[in-house]
């Protein structure tokens, strides 16, 4: 008489094919992943740069021109005095020049050393109402 014996655990190809399905779904979670941080991180210099380009339309609504926008105090009070961008370690600036156009570049080691740049450009249009033009190195890295 033989006493049939039940088979416990996995094989080795079960555990292969595990392992390998594993392993498929980390290559593509960890890029995915990283760029969902880099769009997190430039996120606040994109709301750093709402904030000056709201103090804009105010100056501008108030009936001033942008060239004299860009020295005003009330906007200019806006931009930190360190130069710093919430959280980004090594923000380089947040710059306003000539009229009104908006200069925001975080260079961040979550950015591998790369120093993007978020250029907002103001457009008077004839009911005095501001409609800005986004350009700058984040619009190619897809960050803004």
């Amino acid at each position: 008489m033989t006493i049939k014996q039940n088979q416990k655990g996995f094989t080795l190809i079960e555990l292969l094919i595990v392992v390998a399905i594993i392993g498929i779904l980390a290559a593509i979670a960890i890029p995915a992943y990283s760029e969902y941080t880099k769009r997190a991180k430039f996120s606040e210099v994109i709301s750093a740069v709402n904030g000056v380009k709201l103090a804009i339309e105010i100056c501008s609504a108030d009936g001033k021109t942008l060239t004299v926008c860009a020295t005003e105090a009330s906007v200019t009070s806006v931009i930190p005095a360190d130069g710093q961008i919430g959280m980004l370690a090594a923000t380089t600036g947040l710059t306003i020049t000539g009229a009104s156009i908006v200069t925001a570049t975080a260079l961040n080691t979550e950015f591998s050393g790369i120093a993007y740049t978020s250029i907002q450009t103001p457009t008077l249009e004839p009911n005095g109402a501001l409609s800005w033009a986004e350009t700058g190195t984040c619009d190619a890295a897809s960050l803004c």
